[in-house]
């Protein structure tokens, strides 16, 4: 008798510590996976209308967020075909450089693992409660679109 495969979990966190890119990738790495999209959103030096940036801080309503990006994540499993997601998005003061966002899925074929992962990090983007202040030269702003 053949053991039923065990259900993958997703794994969605929140935090001051910096993103593992391999981490990412090892969470959502299965035998039945032929994909494995990595998206990463490091901290740029510039801004629309800004001098240079120096640095990002995030601020996110904690009760709350892994759950709200966790649905985000059941709708991308919804309307694609996954084998396991993995999102990681930092809060705190971030220098430029440093990833403040990662979303990994796995998929049995490329279209539906670029799919999800664009899906994940698009409404991640607008219905996730995380704030973003962009500190430039000269001055600093909370600024939507996180």
């Amino acid at each position: 008798m053949v053991a039923a495969p065990v259900p993958r979990r997703d794994r969605v966190t929140v935090s001051e510590a910096p993103i593992d890119p391999a981490a990412l990738i090892d969470a959502v790495r299965d035998p039945s996976a032929g994909a494995v999209v990595l998206f990463l959103g490091p901290v740029r030096d510039h801004a629309p209308g800004r001098s240079r940036v120096t640095s990002l801080e995030y601020e996110a309503y904690h009760e709350v967020v892994e759950e709200r990006i966790g649905a985000v994540v059941a709708e991308a499993r919804r309307r694609h075909a996954v084998v396991a997601v993995a999102v990681a998005h930092r809060v705190g003061i971030l220098s430029v450089g440093e990833v403040s966002v990662g979303v990994a899925v796995s998929s049995g074929h490329r279209p539906e693992a670029f799919a999800a992962a664009r899906l994940v990090i698009d409404e991640l983007k607008s219905t996730a409660p995380i704030w973003k202040k962009e500190t430039w030269e000269g001055g600093a702003e909370w600024v939507e679109g996180s």
